[in-house]
């Protein structure tokens, strides 16, 4: 056995996605937050101010009845309106404090006509209820597109049917006055139920395994990670207890019936690859089959299958998890298929299901050193540049042909280096392989299989490595920034498209990179946007500085004062520096010193990815299977943006949405006036016409006006400017 298992448990330090369980925790101040008066009582259509005293840090005000009085803090000013009869009760908040006020209005009810809930979304074939209050005279009710969806009314209820996936706006009228719900209509389950939202995302956007076979050697295990967040949309917040969560392997239906992926499934591992034969002297466990391995250090969990398998909750993340699900990109039908869909599905204590969720496990097996290491006849000197003296292994199972090419050279060269050799030896006999050398270790009788990580260290598969040997990702990166292309005749790292990743890294295929940034197109068509754009080249990557899988870009070395970079590096490979942090990764996570996407926390403690998607494959992708969250919840694909997604009310707020975001739709037309307007810019523009930041996503009617999806909402849509006269 090469790695025991005791010594591995013991490297494991920090992975990549595979094991950081690290608290973090926002520094705190003593507050002795005063508000003033503590009740108040107002009439409808009064307005009522609530001064505060000592408060630290930034305010946030919220009205439990919004429907009855409203909440707005804007220009140092707390503004509550009576809206109707009833008592509501406003909270504000500092960094650290929260004091009530109760609030009555009083007055004649003002009555106008109602439709609930606002927002709506159903699966194709499905029906939902609206309900309107208040109306008076004659009632009726349009679709602005019968092809989505169509109403009926009957009594005090629209019913609304799902004709085809998109979006309409229901208009409910009577003799005085109108209202709107927006209306998504999605494929297969929608993924809020009985008030909750479930969002449930894949760490990276990609995992790589080494393939079919492991009996040569192995750089990385089959290890996917899948995390989830519930949230009761009554309350806005969070639900951590009192709940299951499970995930089950489904048949892809985010594709055209005419797409080979349509119906692909994929429910077992173990008939797929050898993994399970080698996985005891790779990597010192020996799961059962189709069971992962797990490096926090807690039981594997299994692949994704028919049976609903349970996620557990990890509470110095806050988030659901089940980490090294162990799936292959190999379907059941034997067909390729890299991105397999599971069902994740969050119950309450008595199995009544609170939501469900359709989301993706990326796995690709073209992590592969085939371009130039496969035994070949080509007389391309580039594809022959990696011929070991001893000549090509020519070994008739590709998978292990190009992997015995590299064990060949690799001691050829390390056994002939004066000032490495006395160092390969020790390694070899510390880690017990034949002291003739890897290949010898592989190809002998009774051979093992060699792991890259037991000698070069590795955050991603928490190895500590051998002393004076350098990390797996320096060692690889550096080792190959100056090698040629078979195919561009370029240096690799000469190469500034995503070309030279993609010759080792998933891939022409695979597309790792397909998210938002990996589809930016300039004017042209030409892609704006590739690896090296937040990396670096190939020897920023291998500069011994880095901390390999930690020293990573962050999203605000591009996004910053209402800009969006194309290049979020410098020169050198340093990530950009910018004072603005609106958009800002968490510091020091998962670590001190690091700020990683990953595993950085937003607006109401959901962390980034629910939001924006996964590393990589950031909302919009250009694959239907990354979208399926996205569209699930909130009915088109894209940055988790609309309100009504996670919130049955929508809270009124000037700045305690996302990164500092106000209300939106027309409860911020009725609000926004009274706002302080700093900080306008950031997302509309300096010319206040509006940027791809202010942009709706579905058409949407708001202050009786009509938008387009795609329109930047702007201050000249309903007046003239920012300051009209």
């Amino acid at each position: 056995m090469r790695v025991s298992a005791a010594r591995f448990s013991a490297l494991v330090f920090l992975v990549l996605s595979f094991a950081v369980n690290h608290a973090y925790a926002d520094g705190e101040r003593s507050s002795s937050l005063q508000v003033s008066p503590a009740s108040l009582t107002i009439a409808v259509g009064e307005t009522a101010q609530l001064t505060t005293t000592n408060s630290v840090g930034s305010l946030r005000v919220r009205s439990s009845a919004p429907a009855v009085a409203t909440a707005i803090y804007a220009n140092r000013r707390i503004s509550v309106q009576g809206v109707r009869a009833g008592t509501a009760v406003v909270t504000v908040g500092d960094s650290s404090a929260s004091r009530n006020v109760a609030v009555t209005v009083t007055g004649p009810s003002s009555a106008v006509l109602a439709v609930s809930p606002a927002f709506v979304s159903l699966s194709v074939g499905a029906t939902a209820g609206l309900a309107v209050t208040n109306a008076v005279g004659t009632v009726t009710v349009a679709s602005s597109d019968v092809a989505v969806a169509t109403v009926g009314y009957s009594g005090t209820t629209v019913t609304v049917h799902g004709a085809k996936a998109g979006s309409a706006v229901i208009t409910v009228r009577d003799s005085k006055a109108s209202a709107i719900a927006q209306i998504l209509v999605v494929n297969g389950p929608v993924v809020s139920l009985n008030g909750y939202a479930l969002l449930a995302w894949n760490d990276l956007g990609m995992h790589c395994i080494d393939g079919k076979d492991y009996s040569v050697f192995s750089i990385l295990p089959p290890y996917n990670n899948l995390h989830a967040q519930l949230v009761n949309k009554t309350t806005g917040k969070q639900v951590t207890s009192g709940v299951t969560l499970t995930y089950e392997a489904m048949a892809d239906d985010t594709v055209p019936s005419t797409d080979p992926a349509f119906n692909s499934i994929n429910t077992i591992s173990s008939s797929k690859t050898n993994f399970w034969t080698y996985v005891q002297p790779l990597f010192g466990a020996n799961p059962p089959p189709d069971v992962g391995l797990n490096l926090s250090g807690l039981p594997g969990n299994r692949t994704a299958s028919l049976a609903p398998q349970p996620m557990s909750f990890a509470p110095a993340n806050g988030w659901f998890v089940a980490e090294g699900i162990p799936i292959t990109p190999v379907d059941d039908q034997g067909k390729k298929n890299f991105y397999p869909m599971v069902k994740v599905v969050a119950r309450d204590a008595s199995g009544k299901v609170l939501a469900i969720a359709k989301t993706v496990l990326p796995v690709s097996d073209e992590m592969t050193c085939v371009s130039c290491h496969a035994s070949t006849t080509s007389r391309n000197a580039a594809a022959n540049a990696a011929r070991p003296a001893a000549g090509w292994v020519n070994d008739p199972n590709p998978e292990k042909d190009w992997k015995k090419n590299i064990l060949r050279l690799h001691d050829e060269r390390l056994f002939a280096d004066p000032a490495k050799s006395t160092l390969y030896k020790n390694a070899l006999a510390t880690m017990q392989y034949d002291p003739a050398g890897l290949l010898t270790t592989t190809t002998r009788a009774a051979g093992e299989p060699v792991l890259c990580a037991a000698c070069h260290s590795s955050n991603a598969l928490g190895t500590g490595g051998f002393p004076n040997v350098r990390a797996l990702t320096h060692a690889l990166h550096t080792k190959h920034a100056n090698v040629v292309d078979p195919t561009t005749q370029l240096a690799l790292s000469n190469i500034d498209n995503r070309s030279a990743c993609y010759a080792c890294h998933p891939g022409s295929v695979t597309q790792c990179l397909r998210g938002a940034m990996g589809t930016a197109l300039d004017a042209a068509g030409n892609q704006e946007m590739s690896c090296q754009s937040c990396h670096g080249n190939m020897l920023h990557v291998g500069n011994t500085a880095r901390t390999g899988w930690l020293s990573q870009p962050n999203c605000q070395a591009c996004h910053h004062d209402g800009v969006r970079e194309l290049v979020g590096v410098t020169a050198t490979g340093l990530p950009k520096s910018w004072t603005d942090a609106r958009f800002a990764t968490n510091a020091n996570v998962p670590a001190a010193g690091y700020s990683l996407y990953r595993f950085s926390k937003g607006h109401g403690g959901l962390q980034c990815e629910a939001c924006h998607g996964a590393t990589h494959a950031e909302y919009p992708s250009s694959h239907s299977q990354d979208n399926a969250l996205s569209i699930g919840l909130q009915g088109h694909a894209g940055t988790v943006a609309e309100c009504a997604a996670c919130h049955t009310t929508v809270p009124a707020t000037v700045n305690g949405g996302p990164h500092g975001m106000h209300t939106t739709g027309d409860a911020w037309v009725k609000q926004h006036e009274d706002a302080n307007k700093t900080g306008c810019t950031d997302c509309h523009g300096k010319d206040y016409r509006g940027t791809p930041l202010s942009a709706i996503k579905v058409a949407k009617v708001i202050n009786k006006k009509s938008f387009a999806a795609g329109h930047q909402m702007n201050c000249y849509d309903c007046h003239n400017g920012p300051h009209p006269g």
